[in-house]
């Protein structure tokens, strides 16, 4: 596995098409203990002025996050996700995101994050992040969970060198 590239302030991360399905709305709804009839009932959803049901804000939270880890790698952290919604998700669109490097700072990289539908922005915000250290995406080898600091003890996989706490990297 490739260790993803440092990025640089102004890069470009390449577009994510996402496919609407009732499925990905329905189940994101559910995983997240959203049981509100608008993310699973047509007919409810149509009643409280909606054309169809339409995904959550946390199903659309984790896929900002899944945008950032899919480029910057699965051992860089979230720290921060602030996002605001605009237009409905809704079943049979297709949701792009793209984002952008607005600043790095040391191990921290902050990205600016939209995702718009056939009907307009979905959501738009920015991530935190904090980077990758080099030695640790290369020193995790395919399924090994990480790299950890031997020191570190048997504690979480977060804990440890794969993920920088500071300095110039």
């Amino acid at each position: 596995m490739e260790p993803p590239v440092r990025p640089c302030a102004g890069d470009l991360l390449p577009a994510l098409e996402i496919p609407i399905t009732r499925t990905l709305i329905v189940a994101g709804a559910i995983a997240s203990r959203d049981y509100q009839d608008v993310h699973h009932d047509v007919e409810l959803a149509r009643k409280k002025g909606s054309p169809d049901i339409f995904m959550n804000i946390l199903t659309t939270n984790g896929l900002v996050g899944r945008y950032i880890t899919d480029h910057l790698g699965p051992k860089a952290v979230l720290r921060k996700v602030a996002i605001r919604l605009g237009a409905p998700n809704y079943p049979g669109d297709t949701m792009v995101l793209t984002g952008r490097i607005e600043t790095v700072d040391g191990d921290t990289a902050t990205v600016k994050v939209v995702g718009e539908n056939g009907v307009g922005r979905h959501v738009s915000g920015t991530v935190t992040v904090v980077l990758p250290t080099p030695e640790a995406t290369v020193a995790a080898g395919p399924g090994d969970g990480g790299a950890r600091d031997p020191d570190a003890g048997s504690g979480s996989p977060h804990t440890g060198t794969a993920v920088a706490q500071g300095g110039a990297s």
